[in-house]
C-alpha cells in the first residue's frame, strides 16, 4: 500500500514540475543536466568524484554532461587544487549567467504553480514536503516556534488531547469533554492581561499546547500541557512550561498550580525541573478508569 502510494506521488510530482519534458525549464538541457548545473553553481568549484557521489550518477554519464557544458562554454574541468590526481569542475561566467536565468525561471514557475493555492494551504504543503524530507533522511532536525492560538487551534487542543490520552492513558470521551469545556471557557472570555495560551508549531503544523489561566487573584493555573509524539525530544514541553511561568510572573501572580494524574512520567519530570513540588494526591475514578489525582504547586 505504502509503496504504491509513493510511486503514484512520484509520477504525479515529476509531471507537475516538468521532469518529463525533454528540455527542462525551456532550456536546451535535460532535468539531469540542469541539476548538475545547479550543483556546480552552489560552490566555486566541485571535485568531480564528490559531485558524482552526491548525485548518485554513473561516472561516464556525468563525464558526458560536463563535456557538453565545456563545449557550450558553461564549465571547465581542471586538476583539483588539493589533489592533482583528481579533477574539479567549475562554472564559467557564461555558466553562471545561464544558471541565474534558469534559477529565476524555476522560481517563477513554482510561483505560478502556487498562485491558486490559498495561503493557509501553502504552509500545509511546505510542512508536508519537509516531513517527506525528514522521514526519508534528507532534512535537519526540525525547529519549533511558540505562538498564540489562531482560529481553529482551541478545537485542535481538545481533539488532540482526546486522541492522545485515549491512546496513551486509556481515558474515555469524558476527558475530551473536560478539555473542550476548558478551552471553550478560555475562548469565550479570558482576560488577556492575566491569562494566555500558546501553541507549539513545527513546520507550520501545531504539535503542542499549554494554557495559563487565573485560579484566584494570587494564583495562576497551568493547564493542558501537550506535546505530540512526533515532536517529543525537542525540548518543547519544557519550553512551554517556561513560557507559562514567565507570563504568570509578569501578570502579578504569587504562585502557580496544576492538576494532573500519576503515571505521566515525562510531564512529571518537566514539572520537577521547573520547580514544581507535589502538594497533594488522592485516588479517584475519572475518565473511565481509576487514577491518582495530583496537585502540584510552585511559588513565583
Amino acid at each position: 500500500m505504502t509503496v504504491g502510494r509513493v510511486r503514484e506521488f512520484t509520477r504525479f510530482y515529476t509531471r507537475v514540475i516538468g521532469l518529463l519534458d525533454r528540455c527542462y525549464l525551456d532550456s536546451p538541457y535535460s532535468a539531469t543536466e540542469v541539476r548538475v548545473l545547479f550543483e556546480l553553481a552552489d560552490r566555486d568549484r566541485r571535485e568531480v568524484t564528490g559531485l558524482r557521489a552526491d548525485l548518485g550518477m554513473d561516472a561516464g554519464y556525468l563525464s558526458r554532461i560536463l563535456t557538453r557544458f565545456e563545449r557550450d562554454g558553461l564549465a571547465v574541468r581542471e586538476p583539483s587544487p588539493t589533489d592533482g590526481r583528481r579533477q574539479s569542475a567549475r562554472l564559467t561566467d557564461r555558466g553562471r549567467e545561464v544558471f541565474a536565468a534558469l534559477d529565476e525561471r524555476s522560481t517563477a514557475e513554482v510561483g505560478a504553480l502556487l498562485a491558486d493555492v490559498p495561503e493557509s494551504d501553502r504552509s500545509r504543503l511546505a510542512a508536508a514536503m519537509t516531513t517527506v524530507q525528514r522521514l526519508l533522511g534528507e532534512a535537519p532536525p526540525p525547529a519549533y516556534a511558540l505562538r498564540p492560538p489562531r482560529p481553529g487551534d482551541l478545537g485542535w487542543i481538545a481533539h488532540r488531547h482526546g486522541v492522545r490520552y485515549a491512546e496513551e492513558s486509556g481515558f474515555d470521551g469524558t476527558f475530551e469533554a473536560l478539555v473542550a469545556g476548558i478551552v471553550a471557557d478560555f475562548g469565550k472570555g479570558h482576560d488577556p492581561v492575566r491569562e494566555a495560551a500558546w501553541i507549539a508549531e513545527v513546520d507550520g503544523e501545531p504539535v503542542g499546547s499549554i494554557l495559563c489561566v487565573r485560579q484566584d487573584e494570587e494564583t495562576a493555573k497551568l493547564r493542558l500541557l501537550l506535546v505530540e509524539p512526533s515532536a517529543r525530544g525537542l525540548g518543547i514541553g519544557a519550553r512551554l512550561v517556561e513560557e507559562c511561568l514567565r507570563f504568570a510572573g509578569r501578570a502579578g501572580y504569587r504562585r502557580i498550580t496544576l492538576w494532573t494524574v500519576a503515571g505521566l512520567d515525562s510531564a512529571r519530570r518537566i514539572y520537577e525541573r521547573a520547580g514544581f513540588t507535589l502538594a497533594e494526591e488522592r485516588p479517584d475514578r475519572l475518565f473511565g478508569r481509576d487514577v491518582i489525582g495530583q496537585t502540584w504547586h510552585r511559588p513565583l
